[in-house]
């Protein structure tokens, strides 16, 4: 028998408390954006789902992502280029992204909680 990853037991609880179908191109679409570290449109994703099954719809990766944010597997960012991109959320830690104003590049940085404080009262004043 073989063990379900904590991801896809939250994905699966969540569509059957609301009466979901749980679809094989749902999990492939889990699969798919869970495989893949870093910033990803559903265009990415759906080339990606594309190339192991072709009958996977656009809409479907589309909506199936607005689930994965739902549920709290995923997290919409925007690198303010006008598309938005999807991060892992579950079991990652808090990061800021840093965005290049001259190619568009992004690059993670991540800050311990005590720093995050500190910076933050430094912004807002005593």
């Amino acid at each position: 028998m073989k063990t379900l990853s904590p991801e896809m037991q939250v994905f699966l609880e969540y569509l059957q408390e609301r009466k979901l179908k749980v679809t094989p191109h749902r999990q492939l679409i889990l699969d798919t954006f869970l495989a893949h570290e870093g910033h990803r449109s559903v265009e990415d994703i759906y080339r990606t789902v594309r190339q192991q099954d072709p009958r996977v719809g656009y809409t479907t990766v589309y909506r199936t992502m607005k689930i994965l944010t739902d549920c709290g597997l995923a997290r919409e960012i925007d690198l303010a280029d006008g598309i938005t991109r999807y991060e892992h959320l579950y079991n990652h830690q808090h990061h800021d992204h840093l965005i290049c104003m001259q190619c568009g590049d992004s690059i993670d940085r991540y800050r311990s909680p005590a720093r995050r404080g500190v910076r933050a009262a430094r912004v807002q004043g005593p």
